[in-house]
């Protein structure tokens, strides 16, 4: 684990291998313009130079990297991230970083894209291999230079980061583990695992799952060999300001069903828990920090297989609350078990509803792959959402759910709803308008995440390939909040 720290030394007195040396295209970067020029570093924003310290500072090895001239909190995460990969190319084990932050929020982004960029998932690999996405060293010991690490408020807020960036390397490692390895049983075991005193946690396997009338759940993994579960979170501090209500759709593997997908299309469906994985990770943050909100999470879990006993196109379940819901697609499974989900939070002493669900592959048509779709029935929890999600550093965009779709998802003639659109257009409002069904009056917003929770790229600022994570923070960031407002 990569230790981060804020340190009051300066560059040339800061000691560690290397040093990564932010650069304005508008710094007077004398003690190093030499070495700069002679490499071709002119400071532009991202660009990357390594060269020997020679006689520079207590370093061996400085790296220089472009600085836009007035840097965000969120160009300053992706620009840590890309110095510590370029430091640990340059064999480093410990990392100074001189970014000059402009107050402790800055000192918290730096941390924060530390944290984010050293995450690795090499559980399954037998040998290391070095490769600029993955380099072979890894960084014990980060130094955020700053005049301001000798205050309160600065270690609190680097605390504060190294507790968010765990939580979404946790939601990571979740998404990236193989499908085979975290089925909905062994999913769960992994979630109880987290209660501490301060956390509660309670698992709910098939029998309690008929019992408790979550059709959705069981009519999803009816056609699986390992049965469904849903596991609720429980964060209650003493005199909480407000109750938040969590909800994640934690399909483990997504065949499609009987609606079964293509073979390319299965490819990446070990994500398909990636809003479960986000819901249960930033209840562990939320909890670790002590914040003054209750909150309650469902993780709703299930393997979407195509068998004999699996759930036909045409079938009708009975959710959680005596909903019926006709099933034309066996591939929106993630609707059926979140209606479960949201049904139980509508009925707990919540005041808001929140879900995240890898959902529909309309929302990346509408968003491309970094963008989450936000949608929901309350104008004021929608704006909440969203300027937290800026906070955080989360692309978001709000969508809506028009009348005639909300209309649409109610036109079934043998059940009270109908779970997949007639129509090949509006297919990330449609998912929604069905999600609204069972909310009842509470304020509700969902996330769509189906493109930013999976990377098939290359590393980008503090981004990871495979599980990313996303979510986890702009939940985080909703729940403190509403806890300061």
């Amino acid at each position: 684990m990569t230790v981060v720290t804020a340190s009051t030394s300066k560059p040339s007195t800061a000691r560690a291998d290397v040093l990564v040396l932010g650069v304005r295209t508008d710094d007077d970067a004398t003690d190093v313009a030499d070495a700069l020029t002679a490499v071709g570093f002119t400071g532009k924003e991202g660009q990357v130079a390594t060269f020997p310290a020679g006689g520079f500072g207590k370093v061996k090895t400085v790296v220089a990297l472009g600085l836009p001239t007035e840097p965000s909190a969120e160009k300053l995460r992706r620009a840590a991230a890309v110095g510590l990969r370029a430091a640990q190319q340059a064999g480093a084990r410990s990392v100074a970083l001189a970014l000059h932050p402009a107050g402790v929020d800055e000192v918290a982004a730096i941390a924060e894209g530390v944290g984010l960029g050293a995450y690795r998932f090499d559980t399954y690999k037998t040998s290391k291999n070095d490769s600029d996405d993955e380099p072979d060293t890894v960084v014990d010991k980060v130094q955020v230079l700053t005049p301001f690490a000798r205050q309160s408020t600065t270690s609190a807020a680097v605390e504060r980061a190294g507790i968010v960036a765990r939580a979404v390397n946790a939601a990571r490692d979740w998404v990236n583990t193989a499908p085979g390895d975290l089925r909905p049983p062994a999913f769960a075991d992994a979630i109880a695992a987290l209660a501490t005193k301060d956390l509660d946690v309670t698992v709910w396997d098939e029998k309690r799952l008929a019992k408790e009338g979550c059709g959705g759940l069981i009519g999803v993994g009816a056609g699986s060999d390992v049965p469904p579960r849903l596991v609720r979170l429980t964060y209650a501090p003493s005199k909480p300001v407000t109750h938040l209500a969590l909800v994640g759709k934690g399909i483990t593997f997504d065949s499609g069903g009987l609606s079964i997908k293509t073979g390319s299309g299965m490819q990446t469906m070990k994500m398909d828990m990636a809003g479960a994985a986000a819901v249960v990770a930033a209840v562990t943050a939320i909890a670790e920090l002590g914040l003054p909100i209750a909150v309650t999470a469902w993780a709703c879990l299930a393997e979407n297989m195509p068998s004999g006993s699996a759930t036909r196109p045409g079938d009708v379940l009975t959710l959680r609350g005596g909903r019926t819901v006709e099933v034309h697609n066996t591939d929106a499974e993630g609707r059926l078990v979140l209606g479960d989900g949201l049904a139980l939070a509508a009925e707990s002493p919540a005041d808001r509803i929140v879900d995240v669900a890898t959902l529909t592959g309309a929302c990346v048509i509408a968003l491309g792959e970094r963008t989450t779709g936000l949608l929901g029935n309350d104008d004021d929890l929608r704006d909440a959402v969203l300027a937290s999600a800026e906070a955080a550093g989360e692309p978001t965009w709000a969508l809506p759910i028009p009348e005639e779709i909300g209309q649409a998802v109610t036109s079934s003639t043998i059940a009270d709803v109908r779970q997949h659109n007639p129509k090949p257009y509006g297919g990330t409002s449609y998912a929604a308008a069905f999600l609204r069904e069972f909310v009842g009056e509470k304020p509700w917003a969902h996330l769509d995440i189906a493109g930013p929770a999976w990377n098939d790229g290359s590393v980008r600022g503090y981004t990871s390939v495979g599980g990313t994570g996303t979510a986890v923070r702009t939940l985080v960031r909703l729940a403190e909040d509403l806890s300061a407002s």
